[in-house]
């Protein structure tokens, strides 16, 4: 059974991020993930770069991964609403 900290860990180490937070419990996770690579990027295509980096891992130990992608800028614009 995978940790949160885990996918964390897949996630940084394949994408170069400003920002990534997991949470789950062993086979489904939920993820906030912040990366300049997400920029000129639809939600689709900023989803299956983080399924490219993530690699078989989706098919061998993650069942399910919900996942909220945001540029830097974008990130910065949601802080600053809050």
């Amino acid at each position: 059974m995978l940790e949160p900290e885990t996918v964390k860990s897949y996630i940084e180490t394949s994408l170069e991020c400003e920002f990534v937070a997991v949470e789950g419990d062993g086979q489904h996770f939920e993820a906030v993930i912040v990366s300049a690579a997400f920029r000129g990027q639809n939600r689709v295509r900023q989803h299956q770069t983080v399924y490219k980096a993530l690699g078989d891992r989706m098919r061998a130990d993650i069942h399910a991964l919900s996942m909220k992608t945001y540029t830097p800028e974008e990130w910065q614009q949601r802080a600053g609403e809050s």
